[in-house]
């Protein structure tokens, strides 16, 4: 009992000491006046405080301050505001709408607005007033929206940019203390930019100097921003010396206060070097533990390679356990046969023949002729999906007294047992798509993982030179072509080559073939093996073509240039032809187009080594076909030249002569180069 009394009373302290922040903060910030005699800051600390008792306070605080502060004239107005604001917190709490980050802010700077627009209507100079009175409103709203973090809720927020705007207000309620043109509140707000440029570099620094230069030229009315430049530059300089020694951040904010005080004259000169003199000793006095002691440099770890094998570790356990769900998928998976037809006659005669008076001479004594009876209806019934009279024998049919009602019957269960086969079907479909899916998410994992802290370097020889050529033709009658092609070179030494055949021609065509190739060389230059790539590839296509019913071959070929090891990926693709002197080597594949078949569906592979000089002609099925080629390998084995590019053109040249422009043409010759020389892909 007594810990619960000691805990009450700690928990009235605390808002007892809530309390009295609200008021004593309201009160000193109505200190800090614009020359107008606004006090932009109190007001925005009420709307900052919501409702309820905080709200009274920080209401009570202003008033106080009010008093203190301001004279009547200005005073009045001020608590007219005060009052108001404080209500529309009280009124407004609990609405949604003034839960969003703007409501507040808006809504203090809009009820200023209405206040001071009465008493400006009404003044002797009303375009005189207005700036200063918009530039307060603007003041209020911005206060109320730094505030609110600080003063709103019961566990109040300390971030650093809102604490430090209340900062730089608090102490602008003290600028015009001190010696002659010498300010105790400039001083200390001069030390605080200087302690953020030290701490946090040369963007917080700059924009806290800003900050603070902008609110005391606005407070002391100097009429152009002196302390604006001043402490902008100062924070600027000081920020570039963050982390280092404290004397070289003063220092260099010194220099910043000096250069811009040579341009002034008289007093203002000396109480500005005054001022960054002792803001800088400021700085320097403060204990060493305030900043959190002596700044070590935190020693970096001597290699990352354990946190590299400790998330190698994570990703095959995470390739591992997709596997299992794959697995797992397979193993729940039903393995009945579909539904026995014979259920519909065995609830339609539960509903029908049960109370008929037949029943004991169709289903025990004629139990074999009515049972051949309707399994000789029942390929009427499933082809149609409805029963009529005549799918039955005619010696059933005459016997039934209750036809109709039997059709009924059957019609019924027969919907319900179609529909039950569809959704089966689907699921069926599902399940296979989501267990595909899984198979290639745990592929993909196990490739990045396998090859994940291996440096694949590439040997120290420059690798074989080459050329690329390629050509392209739509079918006759469009404007674009519906095949794609590129090639690229990867990061680990690959030479990568890839055409893509749209389905149908033209721009949808186009988007589709483009759409592959991108999103296959994003894979590859990422460092995933080609096979997972592309089955990963197929599997989303797959999902793709269910909407659009698209599809897309792949023609892949990889290429190691230092070695001249190729090897060849086909999803439906079109032959690739080899060509080294006279020999021709035709490559095809029997995999269907990506996006036709469900995952795990994998490509063609096909390895090869390619020798210096030899070509590799990669065409889509607007040139030729795998029954029609011929012309095609007599072309390449009797080719001389050495221009990929003239050959790549001359073969869809030919094939728009042989009358196949019926299709897009698409074609990409690879040419390594027998002599080193630079490379020149196309």
């Amino acid at each position: 009992m007594r810990k619960k009394f000691e805990a009450v009373g700690q928990g009235q302290t605390g808002i007892l000491i809530s309390w009295g922040i609200h008021f004593f903060l309201a009160a000193v910030l109505t200190a800090a006046q614009l020359p107008a005699g606004y006090a932009p800051f109190a007001l925005g600390c009420i709307a900052a405080s919501g409702s309820g008792a905080a709200s009274i306070a920080a209401l009570l605080g202003t008033g106080v301050g009010a008093v203190l502060f301001l004279d009547f004239q200005n005073g009045l107005p001020h608590l007219a505001a005060a009052v108001l604001l404080c209500t529309a917190g009280t009124a407004l709490h609990g609405l949604k709408l003034w839960q969003k980050p703007l409501a507040c802010p808006l809504c203090a700077s809009g009820l200023f607005l209405i206040v001071k627009g009465i008493y400006i209507v009404q003044s002797s100079d009303p375009a005189g007033d207005l700036f200063p009175c918009l530039t307060a409103a603007v003041l209020v709203g911005v206060s109320a929206w730094f505030y609110a973090p600080l003063l709103r809720g019961d566990e109040p927020s300390a971030e650093p940019v809102p604490l430090r705007f209340l900062i730089l207000t608090v102490l602008c309620a003290f600028t015009g203390l001190g010696l002659g043109a010498v300010d105790v509140g400039r001083i200390l707000t001069a030390a605080l930019v200087l302690v953020t440029a030290w701490q946090e570099g040369t963007a917080a620094g700059m924009t806290t100097g800003l900050c603070a230069g902008l609110l005391i030229d606005l407070c002391a009315d100097m009429g152009y921003p002196l302390f604006t430049a001043v402490y902008g530059f100062g924070g600027l300089l000081a920020g570039s010396r963050a982390g280092r020694r404290r004397i070289s951040a003063a220092a260099a904010f010194l220099c910043a206060g000096g250069l811009l005080a040579l341009p002034l004259s008289g007093a203002l000169r000396g109480a500005l070097l005054e001022e960054t003199l002792a803001a800088s000793a400021v700085f320097l006095l403060i204990p060493g533990r305030v900043f959190g002691g002596k700044r070590i440099e935190k020693a970096q770890p001597a290699s990352g390679a354990p946190v590299v094998e400790k998330l190698k570790a994570q990703m095959a356990q995470a390739a591992a356990a997709f596997r299992d769900l794959y697995d797992s998928l397979g193993r729940t998976a039903s393995r009945d046969a579909e539904e026995n037809p014979a259920v519909v006659f065995d609830r339609a005669a539960e509903r029908v023949c049960r109370s008929c008076a037949l029943c004991q001479l169709c289903w025990k004594k004629e139990y074999v002729s009515t049972f051949n009876a309707l399994n000789d209806a029942t390929p009427f019934l499933i082809e149609r999906g409805r029963a009529l009279p005549k799918d039955f024998p005619r010696h059933f049919a005459d016997r039934c007294i209750h036809l109709q009602d039997f059709l009924a019957a059957v019609n019924t269960e027969l919907s319900a047992f179609l529909l039950r086969g569809q959704y089966r079907r689907q699921l069926e479909d599902t399940r296979r798509s989501a267990r595909g899916q899984y198979a290639q998410l745990g592929e993909l994992l196990s490739a990045t993982a396998a090859g994940l802290g291996e440096s694949k370097t590439v040997a120290a020889q420059a690798g074989r030179p080459y050329r690329i050529g390629a050509a392209l033709r739509p079918k006759e009658g469009e404007n674009v072509c519906g095949d794609s092609v590129s090639s690229f070179e990867t990061d680990g030494g690959f030479l990568c080559l890839l055409l893509s055949d749209g389905c149908g021609s033209g721009e949808e065509a186009r988007k589709e073939s483009a759409l592959t190739n991108r999103l296959l060389r994003q894979f590859l230059e990422a460092a995933i093996e080609p096979e997972a790539a592309l089955k990963t590839l197929n599997a989303a296509l797959a999902l793709r073509s269910e909407e659009t019913g698209s599809f897309s071959t792949i023609d892949l070929m990889t290429v190691t240039l230092h070695t001249g090891e190729a090897a060849l990926y086909k999803y439906g693709a079109a032959p690739t032809y080899v060509k080294k002197g006279g020999n021709i080597r035709r490559i095809t594949g029997s995999a269907l187009p990506a996006g036709l078949r469900d995952s795990p569906a994998p490509p063609d592979v096909t390895r090869l080594k390619l020798e210096a000089g030899s070509f590799a002609v990669m065409v889509s099925d607007g040139v030729v076909d795998a029954l029609s080629d011929e012309w095609l390998q007599d072309l390449l084995a009797g080719w001389d030249g050495g221009d990929p590019q003239l050959l790549a053109g001359l073969v869809v040249q030919e094939a728009a002569r042989r009358g196949r422009m019926a299709d897009d043409c698409a074609v990409q010759v690879l040419l390594l180069e027998n002599a080193s020389g630079d490379k020149k892909p196309v």
